[in-house]
């Protein structure tokens, strides 16, 4: 059993190693506490994204620098929910919550910049240094990414819906994620992006199949769920990734993904700002 959050803010912030493998979300679920408290209500954050994201995931960065309280205002209501009552949530609120404010913050270290960076990567400690109030802690991204989300749920689908602020990203939603869709968001998102030439590339003139860089990174997420050792190609990690992918093409490429006979390769990242 993973051990309780506030441990893990703890080890995270301390870079103590992270605890045992967490348990597949079957296992975890019927731990879930039957006095949930109330999910947080997204309707602030929910009329920001409307405005600002385009439906094709890209943001309107000038126009969010120019009127900068309505996400600060989001940021800080993510940033005011107690440890307490984040215990008191289902696994999906969680989730949903985590995501949230892994975006929103996001959105925020890109807007702090004057003048807007064209990458994310020029923005020095954005990842690893720089710390915001989350949980009653002062957490960085890649805690909220690797500490909490990879780390205390078996969800590989997070990495369709973490948003980095460059156009390889996943697109952003012009919605929050709440734990009554999660399911259907996390599916929708996995669907949008390997749908788009930054998620999948599958060519049987050539017969190449390239995939997101994502997957070359985090490929093991997808291992517990997704294993097919006898199937697809490459690496057990990458049957994996291909298994799960597999998921979300038609059935003719999906056979054709599991013959695999074919090379696999992964796209080139583009790190530029995902900007309007």
């Amino acid at each position: 059993m993973p051990k309780p959050l506030s441990m893990l803010l703890v080890a995270a912030i301390a870079l103590v190693p992270a605890c045992a493998r967490p348990l597949p979300v079957a296992q975890r679920s019927s731990q879930v506490t039957a006095a949930a408290t109330t999910p947080l209500n997204y309707g602030d954050y929910a009329d920001l994204l409307q405005t600002y994201v385009s439906p094709s995931g890209l943001v309107d960065y000038t126009a969010l620098q120019a009127n900068p309280d309505r996400l600060q205002a989001v940021v800080a209501e993510l940033g005011a929910v107690s440890l307490a009552t984040y215990e008191g949530w289902s696994e999906a609120d969680k989730i949903a919550f985590l995501i949230n404010a892994y975006n929103a913050i996001t959105l925020q270290s890109i807007v702090d910049q004057n003048p807007l960076k064209p990458s994310i990567r020029d923005i020095p400690g954005v990842w690893n240094a720089q710390r915001h109030p989350v949980l009653g802690q002062e957490l960085t991204l890649d805690n909220l990414e690797h500490d909490l989300l990879r780390k205390q749920f078996s969800e590989p689908r997070v990495h369709a819906a973490l948003v980095c602020a460059a156009i390889s990203c996943p697109p952003l939603r012009q919605e929050p994620f709440t734990g009554d869709r999660l399911d259907q968001q996390l599916n929708d998102q996995a669907q949008r992006w390997l749908d788009s030439p930054q998620g999948l590339s599958l060519d049987r003139d050539q017969n190449r199949v390239a995939i997101s860089s994502i997957f070359k990174w985090f490929g093991e997420d997808w291992q517990t769920q997704y294993a097919a050792p006898d199937q697809f190609t490459g690496s057990p990690k990458e049957r994996a990734v291909l298994n799960f992918i597999g998921n979300y093409v038609s059935s003719s490429d999906r056979a054709y993904l599991a013959e695999g006979n074919y090379k696999l390769d992964y796209l080139d990242y583009d790190w530029s700002l995902n900007k309007q």
